[in-house]
């Protein structure tokens, strides 16, 4: 079956899927992943590699992102389906098994990225509370499984109210490390790298940890098909998410760096906690449970996104019926969902949150490189479609360009 085949077949039968996002909801939907999977958990690491110069890799990771971003807004709206990079993969390259192997390393990613997250939500978690780091992970899956399975509109209002917290959390570490800490970090002049010199190879390598806070906005392309208006919600929602969680990475980034010490910033797993060091008692336990909020907000949004894939997968016909199980009540794909909980938590115990993050930025970095290159051979051929949001040529090929140059740092 083919993408135009799958999508005609869709447009013809009951759906099972609720279309009820509105630009809006998507929106915080994007910024939920994007801001509390990364921010909140990666800035320490982002600083080990970089130094003073960490905001720099945000920006270098954000300019990758980008031109992706656009292409990303052009598929999601030619093929506004569960598990979209696979459809996008079908129609570019004409192949159902590549399909199928790039919607699973979707859905690894956003296992992969889930547990990351995870780590880093149990370690704010036991700051609070003392309990056992393992049992707080295993906690942190369970309840946000158990809210992904209550329904699409449910889960991504919780998410969105989630984000306007994590948000307003960021605008506070900003103030409070640039108006209420005692400077004990860089100053901002500091921040800016010479043209040239051997920290680009630092600024490279932090920009692949950078990379994994903006997963996410293709996050929102898995849930299309439960987007009112595709075609027009979908390029706002992505480039709105892009442009809000860039400027509250800048933000955020430098007034930390402002206001910790670097050594103690590089080998901190909570690192934004840091700079309440110096607050009142009150202060430090609100923004806590600010971060564990931020924090298990990444993880409900990364299960919503892998479950979809999996469920799109599996009601193209390519992955196993039961995985496309719908439950009647809430509509939510529950076989999915239950099988991406369990990976989450495997993954959480097992593996350290560096490593999960790279490993995370890698797998999204190779699905972006075939993304853009699917939309390259489809504009080439002069397939435009039906009507959709349209970006030049040039954008998914430097999509992919970006990509991989930002891919080829890990191998440095």
């Amino acid at each position: 079956m083919t993408v135009r085949d799958t999508q005609t077949t869709a447009a013809n039968r009951t759906e099972k899927l609720r279309r009820s996002l509105t630009t809006p909801l998507l929106t915080l939907y994007g910024l939920g992943v994007t801001v509390g999977a990364g921010i909140y958990v990666l800035v320490g690491s982002t600083a080990a590699e970089a130094g003073a110069y960490a905001p720099v890799s945000f920006v270098v990771a954000a300019v990758v992102v980008a031109f992706t971003a656009f292409s990303y807004a052009e598929l999601s709206t030619r093929y506004p389906v569960s598990a979209g990079e696979a459809a996008y993969i079908e129609a570019g390259f004409r192949s159902g098994s590549l399909a199928t192997l790039l919607g699973l390393a979707v859905a690894l990613s956003g296992m992969v990225s889930a547990a990351a997250v995870t780590i880093g939500a149990a370690s704010y978690l036991q700051g609070l509370i003392g309990a056992p780091h393992w049992v707080l992970t295993i906690a942190v899956v369970v309840l946000m499984g158990i809210i992904a399975l209550w329904g699409i509109t449910q889960s991504v209002v919780v998410a969105a109210i989630i984000t306007l917290v994590e948000v307003g959390g960021l605008i506070v570490v900003a103030g409070w490390g640039f108006g209420m800490s005692e400077p004990l970090g860089v100053d901002l002049t500091d921040m800016l790298p010479p043209l040239v010199g051997p920290h680009w190879m630092g600024i490279g390598a932090a920009s692949l940890l950078a990379f994994f806070a903006f997963v996410g906005f293709e996050d929102m392309a898995n849930v299309a098909e439960e987007v009112k208006d595709p075609v027009s919600t979908m390029p706002k929602a992505i480039v709105l998410t892009l442009v809000i969680a860039t400027s509250l990475y800048l933000a955020t980034t430098a007034a930390v760096l402002v206001a910790v010490p670097l050594d103690r910033l590089a080998t901190s797993a909570a690192p934004l906690a840091l700079v309440f060091d110096a607050a009142p008692g009150g202060v430090r336990q609100v923004f806590s449970v600010i971060a564990i909020v931020a924090t298990i907000n990444g993880v409900l949004i990364q299960m919503i996104m892998a479950s979809r894939v999996l469920y799109g997968l599996a009601d193209q016909g390519h992955l196993f019926p039961a995985l496309a199980v719908v439950g009647t009540r809430t509509q939510t794909p529950v076989v999915a969902t239950l099988l991406v909980m369990c990976v989450i938590a495997c993954l959480a115990l097992a593996l350290p949150i560096e490593a999960l993050a790279e490993r995370t930025s890698q797998i999204v970095l190779s699905v972006f490189i075939l993304v853009n290159a699917a939309l390259f051979r489809l504009k080439w051929k002069g397939d435009d479609g039906s009507d959709h949001f349209r970006v030049p040529i040039i954008v998914p090929f430097l999509g992919a360009l970006t990509s991989l140059l930002l891919f080829a740092t890990a191998w440095l």
